[in-house]
């Protein structure tokens, strides 16, 4: 009779909900918000069906660029052009500013997308 060894699962530890601020890399909010828009916009290009090329001319890049935004890289657009790019796919988006939760803490800055 063989006896099965006792696996151990490595040390984890809980991240911070945003795994830029984890990785340590400059700018974690803004990042994780572009990631959360840029989900988004891939989202409505593969509900509407539409191959990159015809995305790209939607939203006015190449579609190189278009190819390039879509798996992660995003550092060259600002926040506000790709939630331009969000209302190229008649999306509206609206912006809510409101206090923070608990006083005396720097707010912070969420992207919630609509269930759909």
């Amino acid at each position: 009779m063989t006896r099965k060894s006792s696996t151990r699962l490595p040390a984890h530890e809980v991240g911070s909900g945003n795994v830029f601020a984890d990785l340590g890399l400059p700018n974690p909010e803004e990042r994780m918000l572009k990631a959360g828009i840029v989900a988004e916009l891939h989202r409505s290009i593969k509900d509407r069906g539409l191959t990159q090329v015809k995305a790209a001319k939607l939203v006015g890049i190449s579609q190189p660029d278009l190819s390039r935004l879509l798996r992660g890289d995003f550092e060259d657009y600002s926040a506000e052009r790709l939630l331009k790019m969000l209302t190229a796919f008649a999306q509206d988006v609206e912006i809510v500013v409101k206090p923070h939760r608990r006083t005396g803490e720097a707010g912070r800055i969420t992207f919630r997308p609509t269930a759909v």
